[in-house]
C-alpha cells in the first residue's frame, strides 16, 4: 500500500491531493477518507490508488500512526545535558587558548568524540 503525504485537503471542498513518497501527486477526494480522520498538510497517510480518467486517485485513505524515535525516547533529560554542556565549554575555552598560542590542543581526538556524542543526543 503507498504510503505519502497529504500535501492540501480541504473538507468544505471535499478534495485535497497527497504527494506520494514516490514522487506521484493523486488527488484525494474526501469519499477517499476514513471517518472521523483529520488530514492536514504533512499528515502522513496509507493509501489505495485507482487509475482514472484524470488521472491517479486515492482510495481508502487512513493517516499513519507517528512512531517514536528509540534514540529520542532513551536520551539523556535536558538537566543531565547542562553539566555536559558546561564541561565541554571549559574544555573548548582551554583548547582554544592553546590554538591562540598555534599549538593544537591536547586529546584533539577525545574532544571530537566528545561533540560528536552531544551532537547526537541533540539531534536524538
Amino acid at each position: 500500500m503507498p504510503t505519502g503525504k497529504v500535501k492540501f485537503f480541504d473538507e468544505k471542498k471535499g478534495f485535497g491531493f497527497i504527494a506520494g513518497d514516490d514522487g506521484e501527486e493523486v488527488y484525494l477526494p474526501s469519499s477517499a477518507v476514513s471517518i472521523g480522520a483529520k488530514l492536514r498538510p504533512g499528515t502522513r497517510v496509507e493509501y489505495g490508488v485507482a487509475e482514472t480518467r484524470r488521472g491517479p486517485q486515492a482510495l481508502s485513505v487512513s493517516p499513519v500512526k507517528k512512531v517514536e524515535s528509540l534514540a529520542r525516547k532513551n536520551r539523556r533529560s535536558p538537566e543531565d545535558m547542562v553539566g555536559i554542556v558546561e564541561d565541554l565549554i571549559k574544555i573548548l575555552d582551554h583548547a582554544s587558548g592553546q590554538l591562540r598560542r598555534g599549538r593544537y590542543p591536547e586529546g584533539g581526538r577525545r574532544i571530537a568524540e566528545a561533540l560528536r556524542k552531544l551532537a547526537d543526543d541533540f539531534d536524538a
